[in-house]
């Protein structure tokens, strides 16, 4: 699966759980660390475990597990390392303070929009186990 596959999947997964202010960075070019970071919020503890769950079991059936995740019991900033996209999901304060999209602000900044059907899809593929 190409980086930008994958980062778009992980965003679908995000969307699916209801996470709030999604922005996905473009970071080719720019670093050899990774090709895209996605960067959400979630409403509490509990909502941020919920989109952390969703977006490991959508890769993991995709066939792109064995991720590194650090901060998953205090979930206030969760990072998932895929490789070639990074993921970042944070309460509000901890996203307010850090600014990540400010300190990467030369990165393009790529579109997200999901149809209806792909992010019910993807949350009804959890449900219906």
């Amino acid at each position: 699966m190409k980086s930008s596959e994958k980062a778009m999947l992980i965003a679908q997964a995000a969307d699916a759980k209801q996470s709030r202010d999604m922005t996905l960075l473009d970071l080719q070019g720019l670093t050899l660390v990774t090709d895209y970071f996605l960067i959400a919020t979630g409403g509490s503890g509990t909502h941020i475990r919920a989109i952390v769950d969703h977006i490991r079991e959508t890769m993991k059936k995709n066939g792109a597990g064995g991720i590194r995740v650090e901060g998953y019991d205090d979930a206030h900033w969760v990072l998932m390392d895929y490789g070639d996209v990074v993921v970042h999901i944070m309460d509000a304060p901890t996203r307010e303070y850090f600014r990540l999209e400010e300190r990467w602000s030369d990165a393009k900044t790529v579109a997200l929009s999901f149809p209806a059907t792909v992010a019910a899809h993807i949350g009804a593929d959890r449900e219906s186990r």
